[in-house]
Protein backbone atom coordinates (compact mmCIF):
# COMPACT_ATOMS: atom_id res chain seq x y z
CA UNK A 1 0.00 0.00 0.00
CA UNK A 2 3.14 2.44 0.71
CA UNK A 3 4.25 1.56 -2.60
CA UNK A 4 1.05 2.29 -4.18
CA UNK A 5 1.18 5.73 -2.62
CA UNK A 6 4.56 6.93 -3.62
CA UNK A 7 4.15 6.02 -6.95
CA UNK A 8 0.37 8.06 -7.21
CA UNK A 9 2.72 10.82 -5.50
CA UNK A 10 5.37 10.83 -7.96
CA UNK A 11 3.01 11.09 -10.87
CA UNK A 12 1.52 13.84 -9.75
CA UNK A 13 4.78 15.18 -9.07
CA UNK A 14 5.55 14.62 -12.61
CA UNK A 15 2.32 15.53 -13.79
CA UNK A 16 2.70 18.81 -11.73
CA UNK A 17 6.27 19.00 -13.34
CA UNK A 18 5.16 18.57 -16.99
CA UNK A 19 2.65 21.64 -16.16
CA UNK A 20 4.81 23.83 -14.89
CA UNK A 21 7.80 23.14 -17.45
CA UNK A 22 4.18 23.58 -20.35
CA UNK A 23 3.59 26.96 -18.71
CA UNK A 24 7.51 28.14 -18.17
CA UNK A 25 7.65 27.52 -22.42
CA UNK A 26 4.06 29.34 -22.92
CA UNK A 27 5.64 32.14 -20.81
CA UNK A 28 9.04 32.68 -22.75
CA UNK A 29 6.56 32.14 -26.17
CA UNK A 30 4.83 35.51 -24.38
CA UNK A 31 7.54 37.38 -23.70
CA UNK A 32 10.76 36.83 -26.21
CA UNK A 33 8.19 34.98 -29.24
CA UNK A 34 8.60 37.25 -31.62
CA UNK A 35 12.31 37.80 -30.73
CA UNK A 36 13.09 34.35 -31.13
CA UNK A 37 11.29 33.47 -34.12
CA UNK A 38 13.05 36.67 -35.30
CA UNK A 39 16.43 34.94 -34.54
CA UNK A 40 15.57 31.41 -36.22
CA UNK A 41 15.05 33.26 -39.17
CA UNK A 42 18.18 35.31 -39.25
CA UNK A 43 19.97 32.06 -38.50
CA UNK A 44 18.22 30.01 -41.10
CA UNK A 45 19.14 33.06 -43.86
CA UNK A 46 22.61 33.00 -42.53
CA UNK A 47 22.73 29.11 -42.45
CA UNK A 48 21.81 29.12 -45.99
CA UNK A 49 23.96 32.01 -47.08
CA UNK A 50 27.18 29.96 -45.57
CA UNK A 51 26.01 26.31 -47.62
CA UNK A 52 25.64 28.23 -50.91
CA UNK A 53 29.24 29.82 -49.87
CA UNK A 54 30.61 26.83 -49.17
CA UNK A 55 29.23 24.75 -52.14
CA UNK A 56 30.39 28.08 -54.90
CA UNK A 57 34.07 27.66 -53.04
CA UNK A 58 33.91 23.77 -53.42
CA UNK A 59 33.14 24.58 -57.40
CA UNK A 60 36.00 27.18 -57.16
CA UNK A 61 38.49 24.46 -55.57
CA UNK A 62 37.74 21.83 -58.28
CA UNK A 63 38.13 24.05 -60.98
CA UNK A 64 41.69 25.28 -59.47
CA UNK A 65 42.16 22.20 -59.32
CA UNK A 66 41.92 21.29 -62.43
CA UNK A 67 43.78 24.00 -63.51
CA UNK A 68 46.74 23.01 -61.53
CA UNK A 69 46.88 19.44 -62.53
CA UNK A 70 46.72 20.78 -66.38
CA UNK A 71 49.57 23.04 -65.47
CA UNK A 72 51.41 20.33 -63.68
CA UNK A 73 51.16 18.08 -67.19
CA UNK A 74 52.29 21.14 -69.08
CA UNK A 75 55.45 22.00 -67.58
CA UNK A 76 56.13 18.19 -66.89
CA UNK A 77 55.84 17.67 -70.60
CA UNK A 78 58.11 21.33 -71.21
CA UNK A 79 60.66 19.52 -69.00
CA UNK A 80 61.50 16.87 -70.52
CA UNK A 81 61.11 18.04 -73.72
CA UNK A 82 64.05 20.72 -72.62
CA UNK A 83 66.22 17.93 -70.81
CA UNK A 84 65.90 15.77 -74.07
CA UNK A 85 67.09 18.73 -75.96
CA UNK A 86 69.58 19.58 -73.38
CA UNK A 87 71.12 15.94 -73.65
CA UNK A 88 70.85 15.62 -77.22
CA UNK A 89 73.50 19.02 -77.64
CA UNK A 90 75.28 17.81 -74.85
CA UNK A 91 75.99 14.97 -77.09
CA UNK A 92 76.75 16.53 -80.09
CA UNK A 93 79.34 18.41 -77.77
CA UNK A 94 80.76 15.50 -76.62
CA UNK A 95 81.47 13.76 -80.30
CA UNK A 96 82.48 17.11 -81.57
CA UNK A 97 84.85 17.34 -79.09
CA UNK A 98 86.07 13.65 -79.53
CA UNK A 99 86.38 14.64 -83.20
CA UNK A 100 88.96 17.68 -82.50
CA UNK A 101 90.94 16.14 -79.96
CA UNK A 102 93.97 14.39 -80.74
CA UNK A 103 94.98 11.60 -79.06
CA UNK A 104 98.39 11.84 -77.05
CA UNK A 105 99.63 8.45 -78.27
CA UNK A 106 99.34 9.48 -82.02
CA UNK A 107 100.58 12.71 -81.94
CA UNK A 108 103.78 11.49 -80.55
CA UNK A 109 104.27 8.96 -82.65
CA UNK A 110 103.99 10.98 -85.19
CA UNK A 111 106.06 13.90 -83.39
CA UNK A 112 108.58 11.15 -83.56
CA UNK A 113 108.57 10.33 -86.74
CA UNK A 114 108.76 14.07 -88.42
CA UNK A 115 111.62 14.48 -85.72
CA UNK A 116 113.65 11.29 -87.88
CA UNK A 117 112.94 12.47 -91.12
CA UNK A 118 114.53 16.07 -90.29
CA UNK A 119 117.38 14.52 -88.99
CA UNK A 120 117.84 11.79 -92.00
Amino acid sequence: MKEESTQEAEKQLNGKSKDANSKIDAIKELIFGENIQAYNSEFEAVKADIIAKKEELQNLISIVETELLQNIDTLSTDINIRITDLENTLNDKIETLDDKKVNRKLLSDLLIKMGQKISE
